[in-house]
């Protein structure tokens, strides 16, 4: 096989698992992974022919993104806002409209920040990267902690990580600045959603209780009000259907200037509130 045959291969393969954009997005971002080359690259080198290693490799990976597995659990890797993180089953997929928040927070001025539900810690290790601000980031799951300690190391950052369920927490440390990406998407809506989400992203980062949708704003409200430092920012990223309510709550809880901010896809996104 040669570096040319790659993209016809991947369409032959997989185009009825798939659109062909992505069909073909899947191509270059696996050309990237197993032979370093980019759009330019292939272009290039489309005479080069390939090892029988890689091409075994790339037959497992079609056979993999046949079963609904996301490309990058399948790779192991994947970019947020221009850093590379490990991901796997334990962690989410950092989402575009993650980016988006983060963009929003980097504007503000704040020498300390708490991460709540880090997973791969992409959140944290992007601040981390991008400012001089001391960092911590907390997450009920372990697993999901080892995963950013080692992204951690990757993007030689610094960072103190917490073992903690937010919902079982009384106090939060004094901080400049929280954010928190918690489970928005409700249990009823599951079945709106694709196989290759439901069948391999971890539900404890993703879904809540129709009974209870804003358990963890609530609850991260309420701490973040007695943490943050006088002037402290607050954001969310939320369940577009909620944002009204979110922004009531957060002003009985004491918040001013709170704003809700849409998303590239024109949805209601993100919330950001300040402490009086």
């Amino acid at each position: 096989m040669k570096v040319s045959n790659i993209i016809p291969y991947f369409k032959e393969e997989l185009l009825a698992v798939s659109q062909e954009r992505e069909i073909i997005s899947w191509a270059y971002i696996v050309m990237e992974f197993l032979l370093g080359h980019n759009r330019s690259d292939c272009i290039i080198h489309a005479n080069k022919e390939i090892t029988t290693e890689i091409t075994d490799r790339i037959k497992q990976i079609i056979a993999d993104l046949k079963t609904k597995k996301p490309i990058q659990y399948i790779l192991g890797e994947t970019e947020f806002y221009g850093l590379q993180f490990k991901v796997n089953e334990h962690t989410l997929i950092p989402r575009p409209e993650t980016e988006e928040l983060v963009e929003w927070i980097l504007k503000e001025e704040f020498s300390s920040a708490l991460d709540i539900g880090t997973g791969s810690g992409c959140i944290a290790i992007t601040l981390a990267k991008n400012t001089n601000a001391k960092i911590t980031a907390i997450d009920i799951s372990k697993e999901a902690i080892d995963v950013a300690k080692e992204n951690t190391k990757n993007n030689k950052v610094e960072i103190d990580f917490m073992l903690q369920d937010i919902l079982q927490a009384e106090t939060l440390s004094k901080v400049d600045l929280i954010v928190s990406n918690p489970p928005y998407i409700l249990n009823s809506e599951k079945e709106k959603m694709e196989s290759n989400v439901l069948d391999f992203e971890p539900d404890l980062s993703l879904f809540i209780s129709d009974n209870d949708p804003l358990l963890f704003y609530k609850k991260i409200g309420v701490l973040a009000e007695k943490s943050l430092n006088c002037g402290g920012k607050l954001y969310f990223e939320i369940n577009e259907k909620y944002g009204a309510e979110i922004l009531e709550m957060l002003s009985k809880i004491g918040f001013v200037d709170i704003a809700l901010k849409k998303d590239i896809n024109d949805k209601d996104r993100m919330v950001k509130a300040t402490k009086k």
